[in-house]
């Protein structure tokens, strides 16, 4: 256990910490973060400390921009105390944990927050995740978007599990010029092949059996692919089929190029999945190799259809 990080909960204390770094020109790496902090979380800390000699910085901002009136930003985890344990034995230097208002100067509405400038992330944020939640990407940039001006960082660190997030980043970074390095870091997963997630502590025993579906389909899915990008969404959609009669929601099954494009004939790309396990909406995704070294039958008697785009 290192000392407690500094806590910084207002724009100008998080400027004064970092003003030597910035001086000296000492490298910032940055992970924002909602909170709730799980072994997932830490592995983006140690990817961020192993980039830089300088400071790591760590944000914790429950962005109610990036949820829909009905969804559960009241029920969303706060659990700042276990999280600066978290963060110190991870060797960070500085925690960032505002107040809305300190993100969203006089209070935040769905209803106004529009009547300011807000980052619109195009067309890549209209599927996915973007089609079940509209609107949660147009959060979600605007929030890193003020978040990279008030800590200016050289390098930040995001999980590869929120992948359609990473990849819209990545392209925000690249189209407004902010000249930051963007990594993307492994998904962390349970014994079982859970991937670690805030919301999971949601879940009931039987339901995390259930859910451990999402991750079982991505695996079938990349044995299968050497024989073609149908025979690996049957594969996936042969055991999400079984878990469906167990309770799980399936919201989208999506194959596709890495950069979320149509999935290619042979070659690299991305299986991703979202579904609802009781009210608990998880998501999770792997890359996938395609190839083509047999034809594609598919089994009779798989009826079952879910939404497969893009």
């Amino acid at each position: 256990m290192t000392s407690t990080p500094v806590l910084a909960s207002t724009r100008e204390e998080l400027a004064g910490l970092l003003a030597a770094a910035r001086r000296s020109g000492d490298c910032v790496a940055f992970v924002p973060t909602m909170g709730a902090l799980h072994d997932g979380h830490a592995s983006l800390m140690r990817t961020a400390r192993a980039a830089t000699s300088g400071p790591v910085v760590v944000s914790i901002f429950v962005n109610p921009m990036q949820f829909a009136p009905t969804e559960d930003l009241d029920r969303y985890p706060r659990t700042l105390d276990a999280d600066l344990e978290v963060c110190a034995a991870e060797r960070v230097d500085v925690v960032f944990a505002p107040a809305v208002e300190e993100m969203y100067p006089g209070g935040f509405s769905h209803g106004s927050v529009h009547d300011g400038v807000t980052v619109a992330p195009g067309q890549l944020a209209t599927i996915l995740d973007g089609e079940s939640r509209p609107g949660h990407f147009d959060g979600v940039l605007t929030v890193v978007a003020k978040l990279f001006g008030l800590v200016r960082p050289d390098v930040a660190v995001f999980g590869q599990k929120d992948y359609q997030q990473l990849v819209l980043i990545r392209r925000m970074v690249r189209d407004l010029c902010l000249g930051i390095e963007v990594v993307g870091a492994e998904t962390v997963r349970e014994p079982d092949g859970l991937a670690l997630s805030s919301r999971n502590r949601y879940l009931d025993a039987d339901q995390r059996q259930v859910a451990t579906a999402l991750s079982r389909a991505l695996r079938a899915a990349q044995e299968r692919a050497p024989y073609g990008v149908p025979a690996a969404r049957w594969a996936a959609m042969s055991v999400l089929e079984e878990a469906v009669a167990d309770g799980l929601e399936l919201d989208y099954l999506a194959l596709t190029s890495p950069e979320l494009g149509e999935a290619p004939e042979a070659g690299e790309g991305r299986i991703l999945v979202a579904a609802r396990v009781g009210t608990t909406r998880l998501i999770d995704n792997l890359p996938i190799v395609f190839d083509r070294i047999a034809p594609d039958a598919r089994p009779a008697g798989t009826a079952f259809a879910a939404s497969t785009t893009p």
